[in-house]
């Protein structure tokens, strides 16, 4: 048996998430499904990187698989997208040691949220872009954003459906970038909790229309409690950009190049 890595890109629009589900439209389903046609195996099981809610997309999605096939990297790319859905792609395949793991050798995770700021939606747009009809206050946003970063408890950021062990978590960067009507938010941890990103998005929208201070960012982080916090934000926007795995050598972009690759048409800026 040999490992595989596969790099993925998807448009979560449509789909039930990225984790396999009874009779469910999930994007695990769907790659597997090709995998055993691909590979004429009755039964091919995937590890990814991070595991998306329904309606997030993934610029570079990382998964593993073990098989005794032997394939051209190029041919796993043609075989596999020619069998798949226009919405989910294989970018690049390669051969990785037997002890790599997509999930827990993961080091860190990188998220985008695009988002645009226009007094009217665009219909095409929709569902790839979160919006907001407000101008936004930029300063504000990043004082809160300075206030989020490091190692904090999130659980007023976590999801009450949140099975993980322990809220704390490392956030290492929340940049915010703006190009003219689109706000790119850039957030990277050592790993997420269950709509975390979603959650800061909420409080950050809500700091940028005026709505609350920058520093109730603090006060969230300080009574850990979820129902004080924004509504969780539009999953359309958010992307997982990259996962980066520093003793492996995986043909990856940055996560800046991915998204110019896949999304610089919305903007030049990007």
């Amino acid at each position: 048996m040999g490992r595989i890595a596969l790099g993925l890109s998807y448009d979560g629009q449509g789909w039930q998430g990225w984790q396999t589900q009874p009779g469910g439209r999930t994007l695990q389903d769907t790659l597997e499904s090709a995998l055993r046609r691909f590979l004429a195996a009755p039964a091919v099981a995937t590890i990814c990187a991070g595991r998306t809610d329904a309606g997030v997309h993934a610029l570079q999605q990382v998964v593993h698989l073990d098989t005794q096939a032997v394939r051209r990297d190029e041919s796993w790319v043609r075989g596999l997208n020619a069998l798949l859905p226009g919405t989910l792609a294989v970018q690049w395949a390669c051969a990785v040691p037997d002890d790599f793991h997509a999930r827990f050798d993961a080091r860190a995770r990188t998220y985008f949220y695009v988002l645009r700021s226009a007094p009217v939606r665009s219909p095409i747009l929709q569902g790839r872009v979160g919006w907001v009809h407000e101008r936004l206050d930029d300063a504000a946003m990043r004082a809160a954003a300075a206030v989020l970063v490091g190692e904090h408890d999130f659980s007023a950021f976590r999801s009450s459906e949140c099975q993980a062990a322990s809220p704390v978590r490392t956030l290492q960067a929340l940049e915010i970038h703006r190009t003219g009507d689109f706000l790119i938010f850039e957030f990277r941890a050592n790993a997420f909790l269950h709509h975390m990103v979603r959650n800061l998005m909420g409080v950050l929208v809500m700091v940028g229309r005026g709505r609350r201070p920058p520093g109730w960012a603090a006060e969230l982080l300080r009574d850990r409690d979820r129902r004080r916090a924004a509504p969780t934000f539009m999953a359309d926007g958010l992307y997982l950009a990259h996962a980066d795995y520093p003793d492996a050598d995986l043909p990856q972009r940055t996560p800046r190049e991915a998204l110019r690759h896949h999304l610089g048409g919305l903007s030049p800026g990007l």
